[in-house]
């Protein structure tokens, strides 16, 4: 009973540290990332499209990110998608793809960087908090329909806890790593 339970809740948990890990690749660093523009959306012919489904996105160096669309009649569509993108950045139009510089980050950046990363890391630990609370009050609803002993539901709740603890440590693991990163640059 308390098996199923737990694997649940550890596939929950996994999903909120990704939906974390998938966040922060999105934050800015001083170095050139293509996943810096995983979450741009592109209007394009009237439907919303993420723009890694448009172009293909290269790092050729440290400071550059090209974007090359697949149909040429996407550029200035891709472009408008990524100056409103309030990621601070300029695309140059090249005619057949668009390069991005990507500036040196000022201090002021990087500490509006590092506080975003520290809400996001917030928000990972409140879902992982939800589904050791969602988890619980199935594991009690369980125990009293089962008429399970006290000890046997005590010790599922310490499991619950010990597997949120892990999660937790987790995220904030994550988010050292990428603090020092920003902050490193």
């Amino acid at each position: 009973m308390t098996k199923e339970l737990k694997q649940e809740a550890r596939d929950h948990m996994e999903k909120a540290v990704e939906v974390f890990r998938e966040h922060l690749a999105g934050l800015r660093t001083g170095r050139a990332n293509p996943e810096l523009l995983a979450h741009v959306r592109v209007d394009y012919y009237g439907s919303e499209m993420p723009l890694n489904q448009l172009a293909s996105i290269t790092a050729p160096d440290a400071r550059t990110l090209v974007v090359q669309p697949w149909d040429q009649n996407a550029l200035s569509a891709i472009e408008k998608a990524i100056r409103e993108a309030d990621l601070g950045l300029n695309p140059a139009n090249k005619g057949d793809a668009l390069y991005i510089n990507i500036p040196p980050l000022t201090e002021e950046r990087r500490k509006a960087l590092v506080k975003t990363a520290h809400q996001l890391a917030e928000e990972a630990r409140v879902a992982i908090r939800n589904v050791r609370r969602h988890t619980l009050e199935k594991l009690r609803k369980r125990a009293k329909e089962e008429h399970l002993p006290e000890d046997d539901e005590r010790r599922a709740e310490n499991e619950i806890q010990g597997l949120t603890d892990e999660y937790i440590q987790k995220v904030n693991e994550i988010l050292a790593k990428k603090e020092a990163e920003i902050l490193s640059e």
